[in-house]
């Protein structure tokens, strides 16, 4: 059997081969996964957004045991402190997340076509 350089290969216009490129390629599936399907968007947006409801879960509570804690309900400053803590952390990885996705949206907005 003859070797066939495939770098001497144009214009090949098998639908296999296109279709084995689409796939395969990080230039025209940017977001989608192998099977052509483009979910990787919108599993990214979700989990944003979980992301800021469990923030948002995680303040309330520590909102909550500040108030129970200067009512008297409470003397567990531990619990304080842990659900304090929490919503720091959460809050301040939140944050990174948004100033990383507004840094790629202005890389994006300069870019020139």
């Amino acid at each position: 059997m003859a070797s066939v350089d495939i770098a001497q290969l144009r214009n090949v216009s098998s639908d296999v081969i296109r279709r084995a490129e689409k796939m395969n390629s990080g230039v025209y599936n940017v977001l989608g996964d192998k099977e052509g399907n483009d979910e990787s968007f919108k599993s990214i947006f979700s989990a944003a957004i979980d992301n800021i409801s469990t923030t948002n879960a995680y303040l309330s509570d520590a909102e909550n045991e500040e108030i129970r804690w200067a009512l008297g309900q409470t003397d567990n400053t531990h619990d304080l402190s842990v659900a304090l803590q929490k919503a720091q952390m959460a809050l301040q990885y939140t944050v990174a997340i948004r100033d990383r996705a507004m840094s790629a949206y202005r890389e994006l907005t300069q870019m020139q076509i």
